[in-house]
């Protein structure tokens, strides 16, 4: 726009002169105000969705796009600052990750950059934080919602022993402690609750604490090619309403981890997505 074109020429060229800029007024406390009123409205809606998601990490992320690209009602809850999970670094601090085949045509389908590698068939490499901006976009614009920095803390479990949504908290709340700071949670109500935690396996976890379900053994030592293959196959649910996708599968199995291979992780995601709409949908 002209005016705008003016104004970042006269800062790159010249001392802009400020009468000329038109700026719209600033007050501090409509910024305040705004975010507070846009926040508010918004969370009075994250208080009952369809599906509640624990964890954004890429299995989290593409699960939660292709429920919202649905029309349902998605909530994908992280109890970090940033989304993504492990996704983020790849391996070794060294930002890239591979991709492995059939799970290139999801990077297609968002249009994720990626580079296949002659010597591998099947493999592609991407840069993981091209690749996890890009998830996390394609759930906002599916009409996800998210809420970070919110801690998972217990279930709301129905009188016939079925999931009806999660108990959270702050997470900075969470992490001073209750001797220092107690804040107490609140509930979010859904119809189906899926783990998406990885290693941690937070909402099996909780099962297990109320007896619902058995000890969560953990991921088994890394085996890649059979990682990859049980952790979509065992995608499923596991207890009434609750299901388990990407590394939470292999922590509530026992199977191997994989390391910074993630074809595995993007497939779950859309797995366990596929099962929750056809669960929705009674068939």
């Amino acid at each position: 726009r002209p005016a705008a074109k003016f104004i970042c020429e006269s800062f790159i060229h010249e001392e802009p002169d400020m009468n000329e800029m038109k700026i719209a007024p600033l007050r501090e406390r409509d910024v305040t105000r705004h975010i507070a009123r846009e926040y508010y409205k918004e969370f009075d809606q994250l208080i009952e969705s369809d599906v509640i998601i624990v964890g954004a990490g890429p299995s989290g992320l593409l699960c939660a796009r292709d429920l919202a690209s649905h029309g349902i009602k998605t909530l994908l809850i992280e109890q970090s600052l940033a989304l993504g999970g492990g996704f983020w670094s790849g391996g070794y601090l060294m930002n890239k990750a591979t991709i492995c085949a059939p799970a290139d045509l999801i990077l297609e389908e968002l249009g994720i950059p990626h580079k296949p590698i002659k010597e591998c068939e099947g493999m592609t490499i991407v840069d993981p934080p091209h690749a996890t901006a890009r998830l996390i976009a394609a759930a906002y614009e599916a009409g996800a919602k998210i809420m970070n920095l919110t801690r998972v803390l217990d279930l709301i479990v129905r009188e016939e022993g079925t999931l009806g949504g999660v108990v959270v908290n702050n997470t900075t709340a969470e992490m001073a402690g209750h001797d220092i700071i107690h804040v107490d949670p609140i509930a979010l109500e859904s119809q189906i609750v899926i783990d998406a935690t990885g290693h941690d396996a937070i909402v099996v976890n909780l099962l297990n604490r109320r007896n619902l379900h058995a000890k969560v053994p953990g991921n088994g030592a890394m085996w890649i090619a059979k990682s990859e293959v049980l952790v979509v196959q065992n995608t499923r649910e596991i207890y009434p309403n609750c299901f388990v996708t990407g590394l939470a599968v292999a922590a509530v199995d026992g199977t191997p981890r994989m390391g910074p291979a993630f074809g595995s992780m993007l497939l779950s995601g859309r797995r366990a997505a596929e099962l929750v709409h056809h669960k929705l949908k009674g068939e």
